[in-house]
Parts: C-alpha cells; sequence; structure tokens
C-alpha cells in the first residue's frame, strides 16, 4: 500500500489536514504557498482555511467579495457584474440610469424629463441657451450646440425680409448681406421674380435684364443698342455725355479699335490719333 503523503513536499499526510486540487492531494502550508487563488480584491492568497466566492473563472475571499459602490458584502447575496464591476442589486439599478445632460445626476424612475436625438435631461435641466429661462417640454429650436426657446431664437437668428418685414422661415435671397423672401425680391418694373436669374441694381432698386436694357441702360453711340454690362458687353467705355461698348469703341475712318488706347473725339465721332490728322 502506497504511503499517503502531499503531493509537493512528499511528507506524510497520514492524521494531518490535507486540501484535494485537480485530483492531487496537498498539505495546508503547500497549498497556501504554492496552489491557493489569489483574491481579485486584495490580491493575496485564498488560503486552506478562508472562505472563498468564485465568479467567471476570478475569485475572492468571501470577506472581500463586497459591491464596489456601497460595499455591502455580496458573499451570501445577489450581484450584479457591470462594467468590469461587482454590484449590489440597488447600486446596479442606479449605475444604469440614463445621465442627465444639463446636471450629470441620475435620471431615475418618476423624474420628468426631456429626450432629443439620443440625449436626456431632467426637465428642469433643458434650458435656453441664451436666457436660460426652462424650456421643458414647450417649443424649442436647435442650433449648432444649443438650444433656444423661440423668443431667443426669434430675437438671435431669424431673418426679416427686406420687402415685407415679415420673418423668413425658409428659403429666401440673400444680396449684399441683406435678406428677401423670393415672393418679394422681383423687378421692380415687371414684378418678375429674381430669384436665380441675372438682374442689375441700380439706386437701391433691381431690374432683370430685360426691363434693364428696355428702359434703363444707356445706348451705345456705336451700334444703338442697350449697354447692359452683361456678357460681351460687360466693359464700357465712357467718354464727356456718351458710351460705348469696347468693342463698338472703333476709329470712324480705319474702324480699329480704340478701346484703352489714345483717340481723338471730333465732332461726336471717335478717331485714332493718325487719322485725326488727316481731319
Amino acid at each position: 500500500m502506497s504511503e499517503f503523503k502531499c503531493h509537493h513536499c512528499e511528507e506524510s499526510l497520514q492524521g494531518k489536514k490535507y486540501v484535494q486540487k485537480d485530483g492531487a492531494n496537498y498539505c495546508v502550508v503547500c497549498f497556501d504557498t504554492h496552489c491557493a487563488n489569489i483574491c481579485q480584491e486584495c490580491h493575496k492568497p485564498i488560503g486552506a482555511d478562508s472562505k472563498e466566492v468564485c465568479y467567471k473563472e476570478q475569485f475572492w475571499h468571501n470577506t472581500c467579495f463586497r459591491c464596489s459602490k456601497c460595499s455591502q458584502s455580496l458573499a451570501t447575496e445577489t450581484f450584479v457584474a457591470w462594467d468590469n464591476k461587482i454590484l449590489c442589486n440597488k447600486c446596479a439599478a442606479r449605475e444604469t440610469f440614463p445621465k442627465c445632460k444639463g446636471c450629470l445626476q441620475d435620471i431615475v424612475e418618476g423624474d420628468q424629463n426631456v429626450e432629443y436625438k439620443g440625449t436626456i435631461w431632467h426637465k428642469n435641466c433643458f434650458v435656453c441657451t441664451n436666457c436660460k429661462e426652462v424650456i421643458g417640454t414647450k417649443n424649442f429650436f436647435p442650433k449648432d450646440e444649443g438650444f433656444y426657446c423661440v423668443t431667443c431664437y426669434d430675437t438671435l437668428f431669424t431673418k426679416y425680409c427686406m420687402k415685407c418685414n415679415k420673418p423668413i422661415t425658409s428659403g429666401g435671397v440673400s444680396y449684399q448681406d441683406q435678406p428677401w423672401h423670393n415672393e418679394c425680391f422681383v423687378c421692380v418694373s415687371c414684378s418678375k421674380e429674381l430669384s436665380g436669374q441675372r438682374f442689375t441694381a441700380m439706386d437701391d432698386q433691381y431690374f432683370c435684364v430685360d426691363c434693364y436694357k428696355n428702359y434703363i441702360a444707356k445706348k451705345c453711340a456705336g451700334c444703338k443698342n442697350p449697354i447692359t454690362g452683361f456678357g460681351k458687353g460687360a466693359n464700357v467705355v465712357a467718354h464727356e455725355k456718351n458710351s460705348w461698348h469696347d468693342y463698338c469703341f472703333n476709329c470712324k475712318t480705319c474702324s480699329v479699335n480704340l478701346a484703352n488706347k489714345h483717340f481723338v473725339f471730333h465732332e461726336e465721332q471717335v478717331y485714332c490719333p493718325d487719322c485725326a490728322k488727316k481731319l
């Protein structure tokens, strides 16, 4: 008959206290020194004489197995594992409560709250970014990272049409940093809407291309057509009371173009210097 001895030190265990682990027998000293599990809380060995708690292949002394929030002993209680922490049921309930975006405190059952795009506030923490008055469940406007009550939003951000002085709630036209409704930004002559169209501004009035050509634009002294400032006729030559398209500003005699060149004006006609000498 083989001798009953410690698997590690091989001393006889006959009549002694011993511990079995993984099918082998150990004396108490060898078990505590070489085989005991390490407590997750105090990082000390869990000796043969200590009570042990095991959860998901991790070990604690039963006296170390406590709620990480309130330190309540959980060795004989139900518990919750949350975010790598061991919690009692009460603390786990608090831990899983949503946090208010305003005060960063828990929103517990029964609290009135406001939720917007996945973010939540206590009702009284949801306030206007500008005046700090409680918005609660009233209408509001989000802008950038802020939230504004109707009054503050109108005061700070609403644009008013230059013509009718009514708020522009969507769309609209902006010209020289001044806003209009589309239906208010029209030709002063024919009332055609000018949004997305070419137009000319003159003395704080706006004209469509056709009305400007027909009623406002100066006539070219060369071709007698309107000088609109658009397209091919964008460049203009002016002398005394006369105006020309730049491509019409030609010598009366030889037809050479004189835009940006020396010229002679004689009896309402334009001449190049060479042709002027022959007059």
